[in-house]
């Protein structure tokens, strides 16, 4: 495999894993999630488990193949994107996993216990950072895609 043909495959791939993401992301925040505070009282501790259950094998092969891809994107970046494009997309992703980690990770173990009004609110809430930040980073994935497309000539990927 030829180095530009390895770039490709990496943008390619980092795009695909972020936008299986953010693509994931607007579907919690504007359905799952609000959803929750219908499940009603009596069911949402197993609802709840049930949730985190599911959800890690969904979410948590992505999330590491977009972060090895944009660790990769910061250690080997292609010639042709601008440095910042790829630390500025780096650093949206700490932000989500932060995010995650710091936000609603608790809430989902308050939830976990029952249902609570307020520790709903807040997941709903702060999950907006989340989704913000995976829609920013999808338009510097494609915007990486460009700029490394922009200096392609024909056969390129075949040198």
């Amino acid at each position: 495999m030829s180095i530009h043909e390895a770039t490709w495959l990496l943008l390619l791939v980092n795009l695909a894993a972020t936008f299986y993401m953010v693509g994931l992301v607007w579907f919690v925040q504007r359905v799952h999630y609000p959803l929750f505070g219908g499940v009603g009282a009596a069911a949402f501790a197993s609802y709840e488990s049930e949730h985190v259950a599911r959800t890690g094998p969904v979410v948590g092969p992505p999330m590491l193949v977009e972060a090895a891809t944009a660790l990769a994107l910061c250690l080997f970046p292609p010639e042709t994107v601008a440095p910042a494009l790829t630390w500025s997309a780096a650093a949206l992703l700490a932000v989500i996993w932060l995010s995650t980690g710091l936000l609603q990770v608790p809430r989902h173990r308050e939830l976990a216990r029952g249902f609570a009004a307020p520790a709903h609110r807040s997941l709903v809430a702060t999950n907006w950072i989340r989704t913000i930040a995976w829609s920013a980073r999808g338009v510097l994935a494609v915007a990486m895609l460009f700029e490394a497309a922009r200096t392609l000539t024909p056969g390129a990927l075949a040198a």
